[in-house]
Formats: C-alpha cells, sequence, structure tokens
C-alpha cells in the first residue's frame, strides 16, 4: 500500500465497496470485483455533502422555479462554467433541467423528430443511446469509428454518404458524444467542423453530449460543440451532468443547453408533468459541484491520469489498449487472446473481475470489454492482476492446474 500513500483516494478498501448497494457493486458477485458500470469508486465531493446536509436541514417543499423559461436555477451556473473552463460564452435563459442525459436527449428527439426519421451516431455508442432512439420511433444511423494505432478516427465522407442516402430531410439528428464514451476520444477542431458542416448541408439538429468534458487529460482540449460558430449554436443542443466527473448519478440533474428556438418552445409546451422535473436535492448537488468542486475535480483527475498508464502498464499481453484521451474508460480489444467465450463472461468467471460487454455498444464491440479505472491504485492493480493470471491460465492450462 505504501506506493499508493500518496493520495487519499487510493485507501479504498474491498469491504467498504462491497457494503455499497449502488448498482457497480451489487450486480457483482461473491469475490468479483466491478469495474464496468460509469460510476467512480470515489467518495463523493466535500462541496456537494456539504451543500445536501445543508438542503436537507432546510426546505424540502415544492422548489420555486417551475418555470425554466429564463434558465431556471442552473442556468447561470451553467453558463459561468462553460466560459471559465472552456472560454465558451452562452446563454443562460436556454438551459432547461432534465433528470439525466437520457432523458434530455429523449426529449430532444421527441420535439425534432418524426417516426422513421434517422439520427446518425458515432459506434460504439454507449447502450442506452440507440435504446433511447429507437423507442422513439427513429432508427439509429451508426457509423463506425475505425481504430488507428494509437487512437479512433470516423470518415466524414462515408457520414456524408449515409446521411444523402436516407433522401431529403429523413436524416433530421447527428448525436454526438464528445468526449466519446467508450473510446475516450477527444474530437479534433478539424473533425468538428466537418461535422458541423454535415449539420449544417443537411439542416441537422446536433445533439451535443458533452458529459465526459470535465475529464479530459492532459496534451488534450476539449472544444464544445456549441462554440464553433453563431449558425452552429443555432442548431445544437449540449447536454451534461455532474454524473461522470462529480460521480452524482444517483441524484437524477442533468442540464440541456437548448440552442434551437423551435426545439426550446417545443420542450417549454410539455413543461412540468410530461418530462418530470428534478428534485431540489438534485439541483442543489449540481450547483455545488460546478461551484466549488473544482479543487475535488483537480485531485480526481490527477488519479485518473496515473491510473490510464497504469492500465498500459499493467494491463496483459495481448489486449490491445489505446490511451483514452479523456474520461476513466478504458476500451479494451481482447480479440488477439483468442478466448472462447466473449471476454466479459470469460474475465468475469475466470478473473473474478465484472467488465462492460462490448457487444452491447453494437456490433463494433465484440471482442471488446470496457474497463472504469476509478479506483484506488491498489484495487486497480489486483483487478490487473486477476486478468493477467486468468489469461496465463487459458495459455497454459496443465502447468497453471498443478
Amino acid at each position: 500500500m505504501s506506493a499508493w500513500s500518496a493520495s487519499p483516494f487510493d485507501t479504498l478498501g474491498v469491504p467498504e465497496l462491497l457494503r455499497r448497494d449502488g448498482e457497480k457493486w451489487a450486480a457483482a458477485g461473491d469475490g468479483v470485483l466491478s469495474s464496468w458500470v460509469a460510476d467512480m469508486d470515489f467518495p463523493t465531493a466535500p462541496a456537494v455533502r456539504e451543500a445536501l446536509r445543508q438542503r436537507i436541514e432546510g426546505d424540502l417543499g415544492y422548489p420555486a422555479w417551475f418555470d425554466e423559461s429564463g434558465g431556471g436555477p442552473l442556468g447561470g451556473v451553467f453558463a459561468e462554467r462553460m466560459l471559465r473552463r472552456f472560454g465558451t460564452a452562452v446563454d443562460e435563459t436556454y438551459v432547461r433541467m432534465f433528470t439525466d442525459i437520457n432523458q434530455a436527449m429523449l426529449a430532444t428527439l421527441h420535439v425534432a423528430t418524426r417516426p422513421g426519421d434517422a439520427v446518425l451516431l458515432h459506434t460504439p455508442a454507449c447502450p442506452p443511446f440507440v435504446e433511447v432512439i429507437e423507442r422513439i420511433g427513429c432508427r439509429p444511423l451508426t457509423v463506425p469509428l475505425q481504430a488507428t494505432e494509437a487512437s479512433w478516427e470516423f470518415d466524414p465522407e462515408l457520414m456524408e454518404r449515409m446521411v444523402a442516402s436516407q433522401g431529403s430531410g429523413r436524416c433530421r439528428v447527428l448525436f454526438l458524444v464528445n468526449p466519446h464514451n467508450p473510446t475516450g476520444r477527444v474530437f479534433r477542431r478539424d473533425e468538428l467542423e466537418q461535422l458541423a458542416e454535415l449539420a449544417l448541408r443537411h439542416d441537422l439538429v446536433v445533439i451535443s453530449d458533452e458529459v465526459h468534458a470535465d475529464l479530459t487529460h492532459a496534451g488534450h482540449r476539449h472544444i464544445p460543440f456549441v462554440s464553433l460558430s453563431d449558425e452552429i449554436a443555432a442548431r445544437t443542443v449540449t447536454l451534461t451532468s455532474g454524473s461522470k466527473a462529480f460521480n452524482l448519478s444517483g441524484v437524477r440533474c442533468a442540464v440541456a443547453h437548448v440552442g434551437p428556438r423551435s426545439v426550446r418552445e417545443a420542450l417549454d409546451e410539455r413543461h412540468g408533468l410530461m418530462f418530470g422535473q428534478v428534485s431540489v436535492l438534485g439541483v442543489e448537488a449540481l450547483k455545488a459541484a460546478w461551484t466549488d468542486g473544482d479543487d475535488w475535480l483537480e485531485d480526481v483527475t490527477a488519479v485518473l491520469h496515473r491510473n490510464r498508464r497504469r492500465v498500459a502498464e499493467r494491463l496483459p499481453d495481448g489486449i490491445l489498449y489505446r490511451l483514452p484521451e479523456a474520461t476513466f474508460l478504458a476500451w479494451l480489444d481482447c480479440r488477439p487472446l483468442g478466448l472462447p467465450v466473449e471476454p466479459m463472461p470469460y474475465f468475469r468467471d475466470e478473473a473474478k473481475v465484472l467488465l462492460f460487454a462490448g457487444p452491447a455498444f453494437g456490433a463494433g464491440g465484440n471482442g471488446f470489454v470496457r474497463l472504469n479505472f476509478a479506483t484506488s491504485g491498489p484495487l486497480l492493480d489486483e483487478k490487473l492482476a486477476r486478468m493477467g493470471a486468468a489469461i496465463r491460465r487459458l495459455r497454459a492450462p496443465d502447468r497453471d492446474r498443478r
């Protein structure tokens, strides 16, 4: 443990984590170390805990911000954070609140598309996104990211052909995830400009999920899609929350900065009971995270930066790993191992490490797993050691059984 004593985030122990009743650890079986769903193991930021304590001791009645036309209680907070962290000025009155990214995406698609319309997105894609597109009656138009030696790239000409093949007006939305989950790509300005030109050429609404923007690693810079031009800002819905950077998935609070006037007005017409409303506790938690949580976030990102390299150093031979440019997620290509089954059940059963199954992210995920490295250093080392031992047993079963 002494090698990890520099960070208080390295004191997490398995007994403590196993007592948690959230989805991440509740899904792990006896003796299984969980590394699948995108929750960090780290404790909540002190500023968030204090804000919730004060709210609990205060007024928990109906909130006074039912009318969000001025941006609600988070409009100004979001606008200030966008300017401070990304140098992007946005109109705080365009902010609307939702319980999470998926609900904000669904609500936007509900008012911006018709049944049968296509929604363009990159794959591999986080499982809920394709489900939301299909449940709203739309068709996912998937464009695979292609692996390079060190990263992942998309083909803008292929995207152009796919949109054009739908016929005039049949593809209505570009759904962008930047930074990308699960590959960890942070799209460059030239790539974003290519997507912007595509959106303008085909009159697409852009839904930009930027929930991992605060978790960009050194050497890479997040560029909000809304910042590219006034024309693009007028057709972009930016989605974000504190669920990833501040580990607040369970408080159920997200924001959408809704640039298109027609979408904003349509959402406001359906405001309230149809889409539900966020809780006062969710609002207080997100407000505290965005205003007073940056010191905690800086400490966390230092640990994540170290851990992503630790994965590269300790990952078993035969697994291909491209360093993520953001996020705390490692997208692992296990195809060279020649496993007898998909890697998720193999590592769950043989290594007692629970990872996220690659096929859940679409056809391009076959043979992959996603590993969450937002945990303590000693626990990350234990997971990687277990995976390595399981692979050695596969390669030399007779020797390891003696």
